[in-house]
């Protein structure tokens, strides 16, 4: 039954611990372990009876609002996607404008792709907008 423990304790590992917390650790290894011994007495072999009992267990997600467990807040990505938008937009016009300007200097060709670049950071931006007037 060391998987039970095992998988229990890779379930709680974002869980402070403290008193409360082992104790329904506890009770909830041992609800498991019950579980396993009921279906091998049905007739499932000790492998699938714990396969079968940590499946319907399921998560923990309603334990942990019911011990008082926060979720960190989720960082906000929209301004270093768009700054990273701006700085990779930058190299790469930069890129096709050496290009054209080294093997084709006479034929201007390099402003289709730039017009095509241009378009990541403007969506980025309209996304940083979005974020940051709380749409």
């Amino acid at each position: 039954m060391k998987r039970i423990k095992n998988h229990i304790d890779e379930l709680f590992k974002d869980i402070p611990r403290n008193n409360e917390t082992e104790m329904v650790k506890q009770e909830i290894i041992e609800n498991l372990e019950e579980k396993v011994f009921y279906l091998m007495d049905q007739g499932k072999e000790q492998e699938d009876a714990i396969n079968k009992a940590i499946v319907e267990f399921g998560d923990i997600e309603d334990l942990k609002h019911e011990l008082g467990v926060k979720e960190p807040a989720k960082k906000n990505m929209a301004k270093l996607n768009l700054e990273f938008s701006i700085w990779g937009s930058a190299l790469i016009i930069a890129f096709f404008i050496f290009i054209n300007l080294y093997y084709t200097p006479h034929t201007i060709w390099a402003i289709y792709p730039i017009f095509a670049i241009l378009w990541w950071p403007l969506s980025m931006y309209f996304v940083w907008s979005r974020k940051k007037w709380g749409e």
